[in-house]
C-alpha cells in the first residue's frame, strides 16, 4: 500500500485540536475497487495499517464505524480522500444552526457555505445525508458529531477541516465582542 499520509494528517489533526482520543477517521480511495480507512478504535496519530473496504463485498470487521459515510461519498462523488474529525467549535456551532456561513476571508474564499445535517453516527441515514450534500459541497458538519471534508488528497480534506474550525471560532469570537 502506498503511503497516503494517514499518520501525518492524523498528527496534524491532534496538533490543531481537531480530534481527540481515537475519534475521527481518514480514508483514501484506491482506484475503482475500494478505499483504505483507519481501523476502528485506532488513534489518528498512530493509526497502524489502514483497512481496505471494497466498493462491492464484505466490509472488514475492523473498519472504522463511519465506513458507511466514506463508502457513500466515494460512490456518489469523484473525491479521492476524506477526513472526519470532531473540531469543538464546529461541533458546537452545528448544535445551533443548519448552516455555517464563514465571515473570515479564507472561509469566504474556499467554503462560503458549510451545511449541517443530522443523523446517528455510524448509520446509513447519516451516510446518505452526508453523501447527498457532498455532491455539491466539499465540507459538511454532522450535527453534534463532527466535520466530513473531502478532496483530491488528504491534505485538501485536512485544510477544509481546519478551515471549518477556524471559521466557527471567528464567528464565536465575533459574538463575544458584540
Amino acid at each position: 500500500m502506498p503511503d497516503y499520509g494517514f499518520e501525518r494528517i492524523g498528527r496534524r489533526l491532534f496538533a490543531e485540536h481537531l480530534a481527540g482520543g481515537n475519534f475521527g477517521n481518514i480514508s483514501v480511495r484506491d482506484g475503482n475497487d475500494g478505499f483504505f480507512i483507519k481501523k476502528t478504535r485506532a488513534f489518528l496519530d498512530t493509526p497502524g495499517e489502514p483497512v481496505f473496504v471494497p466498493f462491492n463485498g464484505e466490509v472488514p470487521e475492523d473498519a472504522s464505524s463511519e465506513y458507511r459515510v466514506h463508502l457513500a461519498v466515494y460512490q456518489k462523488t469523484p473525491y479521492r480522500a476524506i477526513v472526519h474529525a470532531h473540531p469543538p467549535y464546529a461541533v458546537a456551532a452545528s448544535l445551533v444552526t443548519d448552516e455555517i456561513r464563514p465571515l473570515d476571508s479564507e472561509g469566504l474564499m474556499f467554503c462560503p457555505l458549510i451545511p449541517v445535517t443530522s443523523g446517528t453516527p455510524g448509520t446509513q441515514d447519516l451516510a446518505d445525508a452526508i453523501a447527498y450534500l457532498m455532491q455539491h459541497h466539499k465540507l459538511v458538519i454532522a450535527r453534534g458529531h463532527g466535520t466530513f471534508a473531502a478532496g483530491t488528497m488528504l491534505d485538501e480534506a485536512f485544510l477544509l477541516t481546519s478551515l471549518a474550525e477556524h471559521a466557527c471560532k471567528v464567528i464565536a469570537f465575533k459574538k463575544m465582542f458584540l
